[in-house]
């Protein structure tokens, strides 16, 4: 739980260029695009072990959350950040869905560190939030 308010929540992480100054699991962000950030928006991402990735924003609701894709070593990653606002302050949810032929080779062997890296980004994200409010 972070004990902020949504719409503060919500602002750090549509801030998508400010990532690497609060997350670890995040080292680099370059925006490929001018404008706000909105479907369709490709953004370069660079995390440590992993080659750098195009993700493409495929849903977005304002103030809510976003959901984008990138393609890894032939699997299509999805990724939803979203904030949902709670009686004690505002909850982080992160999820991934990968698909494809790759998937059933590697996902296990991934599993793990995405699983913890999600979690380190939701602590950061909440250390920001709490910090700044």
């Amino acid at each position: 739980m972070i004990e902020a308010l949504p719409d503060h929540v919500w602002s750090v992480t549509q801030d998508i260029e400010s990532w690497p100054t609060w997350t670890p699991t995040v080292t680099n962000v370059t925006r490929c695009d001018d404008g706000p950030f909105e479907v369709g928006c490709v953004t370069k991402i660079m995390q440590p072990g992993i080659p750098e990735c195009e993700w493409r924003v495929t849903e977005l609701t304002i103030g809510k959350g976003f959901t984008w894709e990138t393609h890894v070593y032939g699997i299509l990653i999805s990724a939803t950040h979203e904030v949902v606002a709670h009686d004690s302050g505002t909850k982080s949810l992160l999820r991934l869905n990968v698909k494809g032929v790759l998937c059933t080779l590697l996902w296990p062997i991934i599993r793990l560190s995405a699983k913890r890296n999600l979690e380190i980004e939701n602590s950061a994200l909440k250390a920001r939030c709490e910090v700044s409010n």
